[in-house]
Order: structure tokens, then sequence, then C-alpha cells
């Protein structure tokens, strides 16, 4: 009995073993005899995370359309290299960060760290030094806009939170979801957001879990603009290129202070030291060479001139932004000047129509009068 259990035991064994190495040689095989396949596999790994420049704009794209850009340690590491490549950068002075697809992204990819190993992997993923989702942990030296675009959820709401000015799409769905998985958050949320927000507010965000559209993040801080959908990037880049057109010492002289005495400083007098140390000589000379070139552009005769101009944000835009922003004030007097216009014609056809009753009224009146009294009048 003992033996037959173990022959049958030792067959099935065989017959896996056989199975899997047939497995194994033809996955190579059809790998060998499919070229796209095999391109993909000596190309190395996938980017998960695109970089281009526009401009002196650097664009740091989400790449995981698929899995809703949730970002695994691979795509981590890409997205940590991608804004240590733009810090050294002196040529790229603002950075855009959104996500390519439908969404933003939906926090770490929790499908990595489901396997057998996972308590290994999972605090391999969530230890990281700089973060679980990219460089969360630290403070970016240099200005990033982000665009919010579909779901930005769970520890991708937290890589938000990194960004200096969010733009969000009006469809878009913010929330930290991982409440109902357990998952807690890891990645600065917890430090950025009540400084943000308010600690009430944020605990109403943090404990619930629940999901917050684009006017109420609007109205309590959490971003700063409300674009119309499929117009995140766009808006996005269009911010980062007025930021982009300023003198960038003094910018991030101010950068640096509001950070230092929002995190860093316990006192009101040690944030204004700081203030005051932070300001190096090369911003001494930004502000004098901005001094000199005020007084040669507004003389003291017209001090005042640049006030009166009326002139939108986007005359530091690129030229391409204050010719749409001309036309599109253009177009809105045009249709006032119609609506003022149909109003006219309005009042117009109203003051005939009553002229014409009251002609018609004694004519009415006269015809109606009996066939004796105008024989009388006779």
């Amino acid at each position: 009995m003992l033996r037959n259990l173990c022959r049958l035991v030792g067959q099935q064994v065989g017959q896996q073993a056989r199975f899997t190495a047939y497995r194994k040689f033809s996955s190579t095989k059809a790998l060998r005899k499919d070229p796209a396949l095999q391109e993909a596999a000596e190309s190395g790994p996938p980017k998960n995370i695109l970089v281009e420049k526009d401009k002196n704009i650097t664009l740091i794209g989400i790449n995981r359309p698929q899995q809703r850009n949730a970002i695994d340690s691979l795509t981590a590491s890409q997205l940590c290299d991608a804004f240590a490549n733009f810090e050294a950068d002196d040529n790229s002075p603002v950075a855009v960060l959104y996500g390519v697809g439908g969404s933003f992204c939906s926090g770490f990819d929790i499908l990595e760290i489901s396997t057998d190993e996972k308590e290994e992997i999972s605090v391999d993923i969530l230890m990281r030094p700089e973060g679980s989702v990219g460089p969360t942990r630290r403070q970016i030296k240099k200005p990033v806009v982000c665009g919010i675009n579909g779901y930005c959820i769970a520890n991708g709401l937290e890589l938000a939170l990194m960004c200096d000015l969010r733009v969000m799409e009006e469809s878009a769905v913010l929330g930290f979801f991982n409440r109902r998985f357990g998952v807690p958050m890891l990645d600065a949320g917890t430090i950025r957001l009540p400084a943000m927000i308010g600690l009430s507010r944020a605990l109403d965000l943090i404990l619930t879990g629940r999901p917050v559209g684009s006017q109420e993040a609007h109205d309590i801080g959490l971003v700063n603009r409300i674009v119309p959908t499929g117009t995140a990037l766009g808006n996005a880049l269009e911010l980062a290129t007025c930021i982009a057109k300023f003198p960038q010492r003094a910018l991030i002289h101010d950068r640096n202070s509001v950070y230092s005495s929002t995190f860093e400083t316990s006192t009101f007098h040690q944030a204004v030291q700081n203030e005051v140390m932070f300001t190096s000589r090369e911003i001494i000379e930004d502000m004098q060479n901005g001094i000199k070139w005020f007084n040669q552009t507004f003389k003291p005769d017209t001090t005042h001139s640049w006030l009166k101009r009326d002139r939108s944000m986007a005359d530091w835009d690129d030229e391409e932004v204050a010719e749409a922003a001309a036309q599109k004030e253009k177009l809105k007097k045009e249709q006032e000047a119609a609506l003022a216009e149909a109003e006219k014609q309005k009042q117009a056809e109203k003051s005939q129509k009553k002229s014409k009753k009251a002609e018609e009224k004694p004519a009415e009146s006269a015809d109606s009068k009996d066939p004796k009294d105008k024989a009388n009048e006779k």
C-alpha cells in the first residue's frame, strides 16, 4: 500500500516537472519568435516615468494608465531619479507633475505586496528613505506644480501634497481611500495636510477617507485652481510658465522662508531670523537690478502710471497667453454689446406696439358708435 502510494506521488511529481520544463521552453521559444516581445525584453525596464522639457519647464508624467498610475517600487525609484535630475538642472526653474491617461495617481501598487513574502516586501516598499511613491519625505528644492485629473487617492494624494501648487480638473476626485484597506499614510501627508487646510479639516479627510470633489477641495484650500476636464496639464504648464518668468533667487528665498516658518520653527522670532538669514548676496544683487529697472522704466513724474494700467496676470506669461486673454476680453465685450443691442431692439419694438395700439383705439371707438348717434351727428 505504502509502496504504491509512493510510486503514484513520484509519477505526479515527474509529470509536473516535465510540464513546467515544457512551459518554460515554450515561453522562451515564443519570445524568440515574437520580435516585439523580444525587443521589449532586451530594452530593459519599462519607462513608467516620462520626462520631457517644454522650453525651460520640466514635465514629469506617471505612465501606468492601465493600473490607474498606481506606483510600484520601480516607478517610485524612477520618480525619485526624475526629481533629482530636475533639481540638478539649472536651466529648469519649475516642474510639472501629471498623470498619463485618465488618472493622476491611485497610490502605491498593492498588488506588488500581495505575495508569499508579504511582510518583507511591504517593509521594503513602505520604509524607503525618500517615500513609498516617490520623494515625498523630503522638500523639493524648486517649485513643482501638480496637474490632477481623474483619481488622486491614497498615497497619490500625498504625492500631490508634496507639490507647491495643485491644478485640479472639475471632475477629478481626491481622498484617502487607503482608510478602508487598513493602509496607513506614510508619505508625509499627515504633516503637510494639517498645515494646508487646518487640523479639524485634515482629521475629517484622514479619518473618514471620504471622496472630495473639486469645489470642496478648492474651498478648503486643498487645491489652488479648478479647470475644465481634460485641461489639467495645459493649465498646470501655464501656471508653471508664469512662475518661471520671475527672478528665481528671490522667489526661492521666499518659498524656503515659508516652508521653514511652517515646518521648522517654533516661534515667530526664530522664523523672522531665518527669513533674514536666507538672504544671500546674489539675492541682494537681483534686488538692486530690479530697483534700477523700475527707476528706468517709471520716471519720477509718472510713478503712479504702473498702478493705472489695466494689466492681467497673462502679461507675465507668454505672448500667446496674453493674446488669448485679450481675445477673450474682446469676445466678452462683443457679447455684451450684442446683448445691449438686442435689448434696445426689444425696447424699440415695445414702443412701436404701444404707439400702434394708441392709434388703433380712436378708430375702434369711432366704429363702435351707435348708428342713431351717427345719424344725429349728421
